[in-house]
């Protein structure tokens, strides 16, 4: 069994209290990579341009990515530079570049068209319907989004979303799609725009599933220093579907399993600048910190 992920593939420069990285490989789509590949192949769909660097493709292929559809076209690669100062948990974006991604049109082989586990990253919904028009008859769809495109392609989203299974999202973009304060309003409110599912991101305070079978809260894992949180939210989506394809059952235990599986993977992520941590990531090094995880936790 195999994930496709769609996303993009970005050059970031990130500035932390703990210091500064110029033109580090990034991007939605790379982040799921490092962490789902630990449970299944992952099928990479996003655009770069001719200036993105030969080792960051190469570097992908060592860590097993399919790369069949990622694509190189005429253009400037996406750019992202962020700072984060004392609040951690929010990063000031200090300038966007675009570049390729704003005439992206996904492509993909017959083959990958009848991969059933979907992961749909934070990128335009427009881009996202296209490639979800691709596939045939997904089992799993999971769809993330941002503020950006709630306020901005707020209806190409709406019509996007009961084309998915799962929503995940941050918290305060879910409030700003509900206008709801309360966590269970806001999840009602969303489950009722379509998907079967609603997954809410709460940065250090966790997350928090609901479907109207059952509902399910788990803590973040507590991480001594944080030193990059970029890509954490992806990183977290990498784990939690990587797991879930590779049991291939969906049900209550599997969600809770998966869910465990995300917030390691992510708490891992942000101990490092960019994929510094998951590229090296191994499954071995994965389930030991979820068996002290597991500790933490009452049941």
């Amino acid at each position: 069994m195999s994930v496709v992920v769609l996303g993009t593939v970005a050059l970031d420069t990130i500035k932390t209290p703990f210091g500064k990285r110029k033109d580090i490989l990034g991007g939605s789509a790379v982040h799921f990579a490092m962490s789902c590949r630990l449970f299944t192949p992952v099928n990479l769909v996003a655009v770069i341009g001719k200036d993105f660097p030969k080792k960051y493709i190469d570097f992908l292929r060592e860590k097993g990515i399919i790369l069949k559809s990622l694509l190189k076209t005429c253009g400037k690669s996406f750019r992202w530079e962020g700072e984060y100062k004392d609040d951690l948990n929010c990063a000031i974006t200090l300038n966007t570049e675009l570049g390729v991604v704003s005439n992206f049109k996904p492509q993909l082989s017959e083959a990958q068209k009848n991969i059933k586990y979907v992961f749909l990253a934070n990128v335009d919904p427009d881009i996202q319907r296209d490639l979800l028009s691709c596939l045939h008859s997904p089992d799993l769809v999971v769809l993330d989004t941002m503020n950006y495109w709630i306020k901005n392609k707020k209806r190409s989203l709406l019509n996007l979303l009961n084309k998915v299974d799962i929503f995940l999202l941050n918290l305060e973009e879910a409030k700003a799609l509900t206008q709801e304060t309360n966590l269970i309003k806001i999840a009602k409110s969303l489950q009722a725009l379509g998907p079967k599912m609603i997954l809410i991101k709460k940065a250090e305070h966790g997350v928090f599933f609901y479907s109207q079978k059952f509902k399910f809260s788990l803590p973040a894992y507590p991480t001594e220093e944080v030193v990059d949180p970029t890509g954490a939210g992806d990183t977290f989506a990498g784990g939690f579907l990587g797991y879930l394809a590779k049991v291939k059952r969906l049900n209550p235990t599997n969600i809770k399993k998966a869910l465990i599986y995300g917030t390691i993977a992510a708490s891992i992520n942000i101990e490092g600048f960019g994929i510094e941590k998951t590229s090296q990531l191994t499954m071995q090094a994965l389930n030991q910190r979820v068996k002290e995880f597991r500790k933490i936790l009452v049941f």
